[in-house]
């Protein structure tokens, strides 16, 4: 009788043992965004489990100590037991037999059955969690206070920790980065849009910004009817207007404001087209596309002038083109025909201009080049190599052969870009 108990209540700790282990796993594996829609739709079990995050350590500290507990008192009563048959020696084999145990049983084999569907657990032992977590805090903070004393007196220097928020944007990257899907065209673009709406925030205007020289002006100063004639072969609808110079921006002319103007006016000369126009909207260059689409949502904007430290005109950011950042070019059937200046030849290279986006370039060829340091593929080389290269000069640069085609005075339109099989960052 005393031999069947024994090996009851063994079992009995191990089981629950391995029921504490199941619940460690579970609470540390489980995916928080399946939990967060499951409690939006009404799961208070999920609810629950969301609310326990917060304290997160003290209840993966109370899930511990009870299974601390439990093998234990497996060890104590398999030494108990085994001193009947052993004697003396059951003090050393009890404890070495019972963790093999604990180490199958009440470890690898719950932890393995959990980490591949966590929630199945977790839901189910939501409640007994946080009451257990509840009995044992008092505890688990004294055991905490320990930890923490022990923890800065071996502390090793290191980098800052990120914030919360890095983290989790972090940990959606590499959500999107591991995305199962069937290996298609849609599901590639779909993966693309999802990392660019994460990087709004860590890519400035600068970097999709309308260069100065590309934008479309007209002069203030010139007469309504030569304006209406450069409007006709202008394919845009928000023009900035300059006054004297091209760096002094003094309006924004919409199409339709001035086409209403027309309807009043018999002589169209007589109209001041700085009356209709919009007061220009002027930003830095170094504002995130994310708190710029947030100011033209807020302002009921589309369109905003650039400018650089120094207040000098740089170029214009549209809604559009922070739009397309996310889900690739737009055009309607009024918009020129365009091209992302990348043509893919037949033996594997790329023929690319070299005002394309550099962020353009590494979505379209799957590449990983810097644009920190320049925001089109000719910036990037020249920041790289240091000089102003020629026509039919090559350089290797990460992992990638550069071959200059074409140049028009320092300025670089026209390049060759092929993989090579080893990365080397050399320049020749």
């Amino acid at each position: 009788m005393f031999l069947a108990c024994n090996i009851i209540l063994v079992i009995l700790f191990l089981l629950c043992s391995a029921f504490f282990s199941a619940c460690e796993t579970a609470i540390t594996a489980y995916s928080k965004p399946k939990m967060y829609t499951m409690a939006k739709e009404g799961n208070l079990k999920a609810k629950l489990i969301l609310a326990l995050q917060s304290e997160i350590g003290l209840v993966i500290s109370a899930i511990l100590t009870c299974a601390t507990i439990l093998n234990a008192l497996a060890v104590a009563v398999t030494t108990d037991l085994f001193s009947a048959i052993l004697g003396d020696y059951a003090i050393i084999f009890a404890p070495v037999i019972t963790s093999i145990f604990i180490v199958l049983f009440a470890e690898v084999l719950p932890k393995m059955l959990t980490i591949s569907n966590p929630e199945r657990v977790l839901l189910p032992s939501a409640y007994f969690i946080k009451y257990t977590y509840i009995l044992l805090k008092p505890l688990d903070k004294i055991i905490g206070f320990i930890a923490k004393y022990l923890i800065k007196l071996i502390k090793i220097p290191g980098k800052k920790s990120k914030s919360e928020y890095s983290e989790s944007l972090d940990e959606l990257k590499g959500a999107i980065a591991l995305h199962q899907g069937e290996n298609t065209e849609d599901t590639k673009k779909e993966k693309e849009m999802l990392k660019s709406v994460l990087d709004l925030g860590e890519v400035t205007v600068a970097k999709i910004m309308i260069h100065r020289k590309n934008v479309t002006m007209m002069c203030a100063d010139e007469p309504v009817s030569l304006l209406i004639e450069q409007i006709m072969n202008c394919p845009f609808t928000r023009i900035p207007l300059w006054s004297n110079n091209r760096d002094n921006i003094v309006g924004v002319l919409h199409v339709k404001d001035l086409l209403k103007t027309i309807r009043q006016h018999n002589n169209i000369d007589d109209i001041k087209v700085l009356d209709i126009a919009l007061s220009p909207r002027f930003i830095p260059d170094n504002k995130d596309l994310l708190a710029q689409l947030q100011s033209f949502k807020t302002n009921h904007e589309h369109f905003a002038l650039v400018v650089d430290e120094y207040g000098s005109f740089m170029g214009i950011v549209t809604l559009e083109d922070i739009i397309e950042e996310i889900v690739g070019n737009i055009e309607d059937e009024h918009d020129i025909e365009r091209q992302n200046g990348i043509r893919k030849q037949d033996d594997g290279s790329y023929i690319v201009d070299g005002a394309t986006n550099v962020r353009d370039l590494n979505r379209e060829i799957e590449s990983e080049f810097r644009n920190d340091i320049a925001s089109t593929v000719a910036g990037l080389v020249i920041n790289s190599i240091g000089i102003i290269p020629e026509p039919g000069q090559t350089f290797i640069l990460y992992g990638y052969k550069f071959e200059i085609l074409k140049k028009h005075r320092v300025q670089i339109t026209l390049l060759r870009i092929t993989k090579l099989m080893e990365e080397n960052d050399d320049t020749k």
